[in-house]
């Protein structure tokens, strides 16, 4: 399950670029405040119109600890965020735990069940977990200050969550490697020219790559999955792995990855035209029960002011004010990114774990230790 990289890291082309979800980057300016006549100390009803640094005094004077469990593929993979929030804040205690989504949302479920919650602050790719948690009262209604800015399909109208960052999945490959004969859909994938040279996540192992891979399926036929299982593919878990694997010259393409339009060097990631990508809004809310709500809402106004949005390594942001990269569109302006129907498919669990079984007869089974390594419990005690 994914995170986000800083823009930095992506243009310079490091090993493991590719992956994941919250936004990294430069230090946030205070927020400004919001319009006159709102509530200064907002509840659910009211955007937050403290500044940032009215929030981080408020945080500190009650305790200054804050922890997030934070959806990504490894154990450092939030660090460039961590370190631009203690920037920022450097008088805060933050934990922050990266695991998949899907190992992250049952540990909190196991937490609620145990009365043993840790987290404050859950940001994860199990888009339906908010929804049921919301129904269940589970979350705390909050609109940080931007919130009327966020694309409406981005956040929750009453506030119980909203999405800290735009992530978008497709196929990458080395410039340099593949040539002048680069691959410009996903149906050239399957030219036997490039057998044993791709490397891809296991879809039936993250929901992410799991819908990116319905979406080949529906659009290019069963007989395109049974070409690209012959293609000798390395799979592997984690979806940061087909990126790491080309940034290190191990292979030429990965399949079912994130990446950025802003840059093509060293590797370039794919938007072909008519063809489909797959893309979603990184929800974040904060727990109901959590201990450190006064650091939740610090931490989810920092991450949706401008200044956060637009250090986005792929150079999208949730809000509409934010002013993008030359040439790049918002996320939702792409009609082949299917940002309605992520949400859907991942709120059909019976539909997603039939894909998921019929992908493993293709593939195999999904092998090899989760790339976070193995939690447990109750991670950031």
């Amino acid at each position: 399950m994914s995170s986000f990289l800083s823009r930095r890291r992506v243009l310079a082309g490091g090993a493991g670029a590719a992956l994941g979800m919250s936004v990294l980057g430069a230090a946030a300016t205070p927020a400004v405040a919001a319009s006159a006549g709102r509530s200064s100390r907002s509840g659910s009803g009211a955007e937050e119109s403290r500044t940032l640094d009215e929030l981080y005094r408020a945080a500190l004077a009650d305790g200054g600890k804050l922890v997030v469990y934070a959806g990504g593929d490894t154990p450092t993979q939030q660090d460039a965020t961590k370190a631009a929030f203690k920037k920022r804040f450097p008088a805060m205690d933050l934990t922050l735990i990266v695991d998949y989504s899907k190992y992250h949302d049952v540990r909190v479920d196991n937490q609620f069940a145990t009365d043993t919650l840790v987290p404050d602050v859950v940001q994860l790719q199990t888009l339906q977990d908010f929804t049921r948690w919301k129904e269940q009262g589970r979350l705390l209604p909050y609109r940080p200050a931007g919130f009327s800015k966020v694309y409406d399909k981005f956040k929750d109208p009453q506030g119980a969550w909203v999405a800290i960052g735009a992530v978008g999945f497709s196929f990458l490959y080395d410039v340099a490697a593949v040539g002048a004969d680069a691959p410009k859909t996903p149906l050239d994938l399957i030219d036997p020219k490039w057998k044993g040279r791709i490397a891809s996540s296991y879809p039936h192992d993250d929901d992410a790559s799991l819908y990116l891979y319905t979406l080949y399926a529906q659009r290019y036929g069963w007989d395109w999955v049974a070409a690209l299982a012959g293609q000798d593919v390395r799979f592997a878990r984690g979806s940061n792995s087909p990126g790491d694997a080309v940034y290190a010259g191990q292979k030429a393409i990965g399949v079912s990855t994130a990446g950025t339009l802003v840059s093509s060097n060293p590797v370039k990631w794919v938007v072909p035209d008519g063809h489909p990508f797959m893309a979603w809004g990184q929800r974040a809310a904060i727990l109901k029960q959590a201990k450190n709500t006064t650091a939740a809402k610090l931490y989810l106004n920092w991450q949706l002011s401008d200044a956060q949005q637009r250090a986005s390594f792929n150079g999208w942001s949730v809000r509409t004010d934010t002013t993008l990269p030359a040439g790049l569109k918002p996320i939702w302006e792409y009609p082949n990114a299917n940002i309605d129907g992520f949400p859907r498919f991942m709120a059909d669990r019976a539909e997603v774990e039939r894909w998921k079984q019929t992908f493993a007869l293709y593939f195999g089974e999904v092998k090899g230790d989760p790339s976070p390594g193995w939690l447990g419990l109750h991670p950031g005690v």
